[in-house]
């Protein structure tokens, strides 16, 4: 059974795998696996009438093997046409053609014109073939072909999941690398903005009667409400869980979503504190980078 990704490697939600058998006494198939994003896991399949048995065991191999996507699973049954000694049972083409007869004249009455039945078409009639109906293939031969199926699949899903996470390490080092801009102007902006305080401080003191303790008290309160230091700090911690995320691998798309969410709020917070327009300005940088890597972070299992 294929297992999911192992440590240290991501998979996009995306992919799409084929996979053909047959028998050798008559009956063909392929199956089609695909997915796309999506929040869940959501398997849909599309099997042949008298093959519903097929379901549980497929659920229980694409639920071991996968953890997030809109996966649809599709399978496909023919015949074989290397079959030896396979020709058109001619009671059978003889039924199958009145019956095309009826339907043709029913349409007419009704004022419909049907298109004319190509022979390639009539020929994939089932049942037309003597040798009788071929039935249906075993279950557990069609099965045994699910671990190389998804093994494919799995194989092209991880190949994404390898260039998503070189985008996504690159963005989070430019996520990083702003952080550390941004407190290298916050600290800059720290004296002129001291020095300001207290001069208005100073200027109230001189030209009013006001409480000293109360007027510090407010001037302390002003500076708190414009100190991004705490912002910084979960900036940096924020990194560090992505990158550790990354390097952890696995079924981790829902916790960088969640993790982007963190980014994007304490980026909100320092914009809305920083009162310098270059350290607004590295706010917005940040913003967008933030918003570039949350797209990409919507494509990993």
């Amino acid at each position: 059974m294929v297992n999911a990704a192992p440590t240290g490697v991501i998979a996009s939600m995306t992919g799409y795998a084929t996979r053909e058998g047959a028998d050798g006494n008559g009956q063909s198939w392929s199956w089609e696996l695909r997915a796309v994003n999506a929040r869940g896991l959501d398997l849909r399949f599309r099997l042949p009438d008298g093959l519903g048995a097929l379901d549980a065991p497929l659920r229980r191999a694409l639920g071991a093997a996968l953890s997030r996507g809109a996966v649809s699973l599709s399978l496909r049954l023919g015949r074989d046409g290397g079959v030896a000694g396979a020709g058109i049972d001619a009671a059978r083409l003889e039924h199958a053609l009145t019956q095309m007869l009826q339907i043709e004249a029913a349409a007419n009455a009704m004022g419909l014109t049907l298109r004319p039945a190509s022979p390639a078409e009539i020929m994939g009639l089932r049942g037309l073939l003597d040798g009788a109906d071929l039935g249906l293939p075993d279950p557990e031969v069609l099965l045994a072909d699910i671990d190389q199926l998804l093994a494919e699949f799995t194989a092209m899903r991880q190949a994404e999941g390898a260039a998503l996470a070189a985008i996504l390490q690159s963005q989070i080092d430019r996520i990083a690398g702003l952080v550390e801009q941004a407190e290298t102007l916050a600290h800059a902006r720290a004296q002129p903005q001291a020095e300001r305080l207290r001069m208005a401080a100073q200027s109230l003191l001189d030209s009013t009667e006001i409480d000293e303790a109360r007027l510090l008290q407010e001037i302390a309160a002003l500076a708190l409400k414009t100190d991004v230091t705490e912002e910084i700090d979960r900036l940096r911690a924020h990194v560090a869980a992505a990158r550790a995320l990354l390097a952890q691998g696995g079924a981790v798309g829902r916790k960088l979503d969640f993790l982007m969410q963190e980014f994007n709020r304490e980026a909100n917070t320092l914009c809305s504190k920083s009162q310098d327009h270059a350290l607004t300005s590295v706010g917005l940088d940040l913003k967008l980078t933030i918003d570039q890597t949350r797209e990409q972070v919507q494509n990993v299992e």
